[in-house]
């Protein structure tokens, strides 16, 4: 998707310009303040409920892991953080060494959550599948979490 074409996740835009790391990229309004949406980034058990296990928290710095099952616990480390704005951290650290950017846009009653995930080498066949892999998944993650903040009323 691209800002020209803003459409729901389902159709995520993965962007290879030959030479520079791969990136996926997926936006999705979602009819929930900011602040709920937030939360369910940054809180654990929130987190949990749509996404994966973690001991995330909303601090620069902070070091953190993401239960991935078959693909173990990742390391990660939070670098940005702009309350109910922008939460960016580093995503398995040593072996995918990929970026996860969360932008939060208020957009009439509810939220525009967009998500980069960014550097993908394609030269390595793990990064490959794995981009391919999230690239089919992010959409479905993301609809999952539209699904739990409605069922959270």
């Amino acid at each position: 998707m691209t800002a020209e074409n803003p459409g729901k996740a389902e159709n995520p835009e993965k962007a290879v310009d030959a030479g520079k790391p791969a990136v996926i990229r997926c936006d999705r309004f979602l009819p929930h303040p900011p602040a709920k949406v937030w939360a369910a980034l940054t809180e654990p058990e929130r987190l949990a409920r749509w996404f994966t296990k973690s001991d995330i928290k909303p601090l620069v710095g902070h070091r953190f892991t993401l239960d991935m099952r078959e693909w173990g616990l990742q390391p990660c480390e939070v670098t940005t953080v702009e309350p109910e704005r922008l939460l960016a951290y580093r995503f398995a650290e040593g072996t995918l060494d990929t970026v996860i950017t969360w932008r939060l846009e208020p957009e009439g009653k509810g939220t525009r959550l967009f998500l980069e995930h960014a550097g993908f080498d394609l030269d390595s066949p793990l990064a490959k599948h794995a981009y391919h892999g999230m690239g089919e998944g992010w959409p479905l993650l993301l609809a999952r979490l539209e699904t739990v903040l409605t069922e959270e009323g």
